[in-house]
């Protein structure tokens, strides 16, 4: 459990900086957050640092009191609930400097064993079709399904792992006592009341935006041993959680689709390559094995 000081460090450093902030996160593992805190306030701190501080003013009143009336808990590398193994590869892409979540699941012992499924959200019948069938499928076997909590084949993906009676995390590019897209309230709602989160690394109140999806994709993908896209087009997100999966070692997996659907295009793409490896039912996805 991290110290009153060290807790009030990283919620300060988490509003100061926007996402993934690589240097500061290294500075604070190698200095702790408090003495790190203390040398970006008296700008003694290298340049890399005080560059990724782009709100220096930033007020922590808000996220203490979310944490003291119970909206979220806040996760640090001091907490024995800290998915170490998962988020340690992410160095070069930046590890969190600490996550927000809403639930009472242990993020650690859900990312133990789980798979991301994601794609696009303007997904067609048979995206949906197949990633209902997933999320089922590995939620039937003990598999926590990790997704980004949007439109189509997310959607899709957590609802069916819930219909499983399965667990299933959102991870969110907004503070996690919001709602985006805001008629998932309900769906978010169940997937708390069935043991499963909401994480993010964002501060309370804070609004979904073009980078934080962008940023969100590397947790997605460091969260879980494999990743399946089921549909995506050339410019789809989902697209850029295979990319941060693929360099951080973990197993891609994509859904092959129709050469003249243009949801299918850009996974397509990616078992073209190499870059992703055929898989057409649960079977196909190797979930198993300890990450590389």
């Amino acid at each position: 459990m991290p110290s009153r000081d060290e807790l009030h460090a990283r919620l300060f450093l988490l509003r100061a900086a926007e996402p993934p902030a690589p240097a500061i996160h290294q500075y604070a593992a190698v200095h702790g957050p408090v003495d790190a805190l203390a040398h970006i306030r008296h700008r003694t701190a290298p340049t890399a640092v005080l560059s990724e501080i782009t709100r220096p003013e930033a007020q922590i009143d808000d996220d203490l009191r979310a944490l003291d009336d119970g909206t979220a808990r806040l996760l640090t590398p001091e907490d024995g609930d800290w998915p170490l193994g998962r988020l340690t590869g992410l160095a070069s892409l930046g590890v969190p400097l600490a996550l927000w979540v809403r639930g009472s699941g242990s993020l650690a012992e859900l990312t133990s064993l789980a798979v991301t499924v994601t794609g696009a959200r303007a997904s067609s019948a048979y995206g949906n079709t197949i990633a209902a069938d997933l999320g089922y499928e590995l939620a039937r076997a003990g598999v926590t399904v990790v997704s980004g909590g949007g439109l189509g084949v997310d959607e899709e993906a957590h609802r069916s792992a819930l219909a499983a009676d399965g667990r299933t995390i959102v991870v969110l590019a907004n503070g996690v006592d919001l709602t985006h897209p805001h008629q998932h309230a309900r769906l978010y709602q169940t997937v708390i009341e069935q043991g499963g989160l909401l994480v993010s690394e964002y501060p309370i109140g804070t609004p979904p935006a073009r980078i934080r999806f962008h940023a969100r994709c590397r947790l997605l993908a460091a969260l879980t041993a494999a990743t399946v896209i089921v549909e995506a087009g050339h410019r789809s997100g989902a697209l850029a959680v295979a990319r941060a999966a693929g360099e951080l070692g973990r197993r891609v997996y994509g859904v092959p689709g129709s050469i003249h659907s243009v949801t299918s295009k850009g996974v397509n793409e990616l078992l073209r390559t190499g870059a992703a490896t055929v898989a057409s039912s649960v079977e196909h996805i190797n979930y198993q094995e300890g990450v590389r």
